[in-house]
């Protein structure tokens, strides 16, 4: 079985390479990404921004192994995603990946705890071992008593913390944030900031976010702005608070 280590020394843990990605074909084409040069490096969090149609979302799906790319080279850990197969994308998403969406995608007659324990049952984890890896990260993101309720009776802010407390239950390398504050006013969006910044700060954890908001983005050490399919050099980067 394919093997992820902890990258060491001036290797980055993320490395695009020209990478470009088309879709159709002919006067038709549509260029999302034009030859795309990135690097993040483990423990990083980067806030990755940009208007509609600019290839942000699309970068992050390349990132996130579901989407590939026209040309150029995914690198993750030094290893070129490229040539995996599918059932190694598979364990890299499971094991290197974790996912948080501005939509939540909880199941709806589910608990909690169940949703938090999703991720572990396709891993294949005992179901006592995983009962109690879901019950720790739900009190991670301070929802212990709520691990019964189903998501109809949890707010936004705490349906959006179920969701995290999901993406880091199998100890990802790196957590992918799609507008995690998008359906969320200001207080419960920068308590949803705070937690991503703990785990990057407390658990070494690779943030990657993608986000319209420029609060949010300012919790982030790096800035990456796209501008129709390109990384915008004259943009500013860096922590803005």
């Amino acid at each position: 079985m394919m093997t992820f280590t902890t990258t060491a020394g001036d290797e980055p843990l993320i490395a695009l390479k020209g990478v470009t990605k088309v879709y159709g074909t002919g006067p038709a084409a549509m260029h999302a990404l034009r030859g795309i040069d990135l690097t993040i490096r483990a423990r990083e969090f980067v806030a990755v921004m940009g208007p509609s149609g600019s290839g942000k979302s699309t970068c992050m799906n390349i990132l996130g192994c579901l989407d590939t790319p026209s040309s150029g080279a995914f690198l993750f850990e030094g290893i070129a995603v490229g040539e995996l197969s599918r059932d190694q994308l598979t364990l890299m998403r499971r094991h290197c990946l974790g996912f948080i969406f501005q939509g939540f995608n909880l199941l709806n007659r589910t608990s909690a705890l169940e949703n938090v324990e999703l991720p572990l049952i396709y891993r294949g984890i005992p179901a006592a071992r995983r009962h109690g890896l879901a019950l720790d990260a739900l009190a991670t993101v301070g929802l212990t008593g709520w691990e019964h309720h189903t998501p109809g009776e949890l707010s936004g802010g705490q349906q959006q913390r179920v969701a995290i407390a999901r993406a880091i239950v199998t100890e990802p390398k790196v957590l992918l944030a799609d507008e995690p504050t998008g359906n969320l006013d200001s207080a419960r969006s920068r308590e949803v900031m705070e937690l991503l910044s703990a785990f990057n700060r407390d658990r070494g954890l690779t943030v990657i976010m993608v986000t319209h908001e420029l609060e949010m983005a300012a919790y982030a050490d790096r800035q990456i702005r796209f501008i129709d399919g390109q990384i915008d050099a004259s943009a500013p980067t860096g922590r803005t608070v």
